[in-house]
């Protein structure tokens, strides 16, 4: 079965997105591109910034995706890292036990969710306490 390990997404100004998802959700920096692409990772998935003046492939939006989603470890302290980056938390969703979302809105209008979803792999608490 084919796992999710890349979302590109072109925004308006690669240092503000890159202060959001560092310093909002705990993700690292792991290479900047001679373009100006900076790639980050969860340490499972990475999500490319790729600046605006890179002209869209064939068939890719000219800015942004839909939502990204991030399953974390303690959400109270992953919220008040987000707000702390600029976020504005918006109205949460919840469908069940095995899928709810709490959404918030950044720069450009990007909205990430901290939730669970159906069928994806639960973070390793233990591991994550071990390394804080």
């Amino acid at each position: 079965m084919a796992k999710i390990r890349h979302i590109a997404y072109r925004c308006s100004d690669i240092a503000t997105y890159e202060d959001f998802f560092v310093n909002g959700l705990g993700l690292e920096v792991v290479l900047r591109r001679s373009s100006g692409a900076v790639d980050l990772s969860d340490g499972s998935i990475n999500i490319t910034l790729l600046p605006p003046n890179l002209t869209p492939a064939e068939g890719e939006a000219g800015m942004g995706i839909a939502h990204l989603g991030f399953e974390v470890a303690d959400e109270d302290a992953a919220t008040a890292a987000l707000k702390a980056a600029g976020a504005s938390e918006l109205n949460p969703v919840r469908m069940s036990d095995a899928h709810y979302e709490i959404k918030f809105q950044g720069p450009d209008g990007i909205v990430v969710d901290l939730g669970h979803w159906a069928g994806t792999a639960p973070i390793d608490e233990v591991a994550h306490a071990a390394s804080q």
